[in-house]
């Protein structure tokens, strides 16, 4: 348990925390001006799901709701907002915005807390480049905001004020470690485990025997990519593997990556963007093998939302990005710890 989890409503420790609240309070307000000013509706997503996300790697909080008689059926607190803004998209909107909170479990640490605040937005009928653009708007009013003119972070500096550098993942293997990324990607999708396994032991990265392309993926991207990127200027890290394209389309011109983009700042990821996909057969394929490899890993599963596959043949082609407001606000005011800008955080 951490200190501040622990003692947060002690004064002092109040005292401490409370520049930086007042300073989330600010950006708060802001953002939702800039959002308004562009024509977005803001909207509020249902925390309680049927499905909370369908990525191996990530883990929810599981509930159930009972019939007046009793009978239970099992329902989640959503990680993300993402299935019912589509939805919504679906039944016509065109620019919307949420602001709330999500939860995620087995999350907990100086950039993770199990309960926080997630800025989503979307934009039908816009390519991805387009969210680039607002990304960058918001970094630098979120420091105007705050009354910074440099975010610090780790020994990490980064500018909020300047044009963000675009770099393909691909890019960003062979700038920051050696690895010839698409080596490992056929046209069709399709990769090649041995041949980046190989790579990555060539760049000094540890691969064990069970590692699947996936997991040597995520290792090198963990170990010599993401501490690199978002120095002097934010990052851009676009053009991710088709394997990796989670609800991303693929990229027309080059099928072996997707239309995805995360923003780093100061070795920070901040958000994670799609030009959506809107096919629902391939979504559900891609859903059974993240489902697929989480019960492998962890020996669970969680349900399809099936009303959100059947949306996906209604929605228009939209573009959309999901940003860890908590760790923005943190950058922002200099905190240095997730905890130090959530109002109440959670005990444990």
């Amino acid at each position: 348990m951490s200190q501040t989890s622990s003692t947060w409503w002690r004064s002092d420790v109040h005292a401490d925390r409370r520049p930086f609240l007042l300073a989330r309070n600010r950006i708060t307000k802001a953002f939702r001006a800039w959002f308004e000013a562009e024509g977005f509706e803001e909207v509020e997503a249902a925390a309680l799901q049927v499905s909370p996300g369908n990525e191996a790697h990530l883990h929810a909080f599981a509930t159930q709701a009972l019939t007046i008689s009793g009978e239970a059926s099992p329902l989640y607190l959503h990680t993300s907002p993402e299935f019912a803004c589509k939805k919504l998209l679906a039944a016509g909107e065109e620019k919307i915005f949420s602001l709330g909170k999500v939860w995620r479990n087995r999350e907990r640490g100086p950039l993770h807390h199990p309960e926080f605040t997630m800025l989503e937005w979307y934009r039908a009928g816009q390519p991805y480049q387009t969210l680039m653009d607002d990304c960058a708007t918001l970094l630098a009013l979120a420091a105007e905001t705050a009354g910074t003119k440099s975010f610090d972070f780790r020994g990490m500096t980064c500018d909020p004020f300047a044009a963000p550098e675009r770099l393909s993942v691909a890019e960003a293997f062979q700038r920051h470690a050696g690895v010839d990324l698409l080596a490992s990607v056929a046209t069709d999708g399709s990769t090649d485990r041995d041949a980046l396994a190989a790579a990555a032991r060539d760049a000094g990265i540890r691969v064990a025997d069970d590692d699947a392309w996936a997991d040597v993926f995520s290792r090198i991207i963990v170990e010599k990519v993401e501490p690199r990127l978002g120095e002097g200027r934010a990052t851009v890290l676009c053009e991710y593997p088709i394997s990796e394209a989670a609800l991303a389309r693929p990229k027309d011109a080059d099928p072996r990556v997707a239309e995805r983009f995360e923003l780093y700042a100061c070795g920070v990821e901040l958000a994670n963007a799609f030009g959506e996909l809107t096919d629902p057969a391939e979504q559900r394929r891609r859903f059974m093998i993240e489902m697929d490899e989480k019960a492998r890993i962890y020996g669970e599963r969680y349900p399809i939302d099936e009303d959100f596959l059947a949306a996906l043949e209604h929605m228009p082609e939209a573009s959309g990005s999901a940003l860890g407001f908590d760790r923005l606000v943190l950058l922002a005011t200099g905190a240095r710890r997730i905890e130090d800008v959530v109002w109440t955080p959670v005990a444990g």
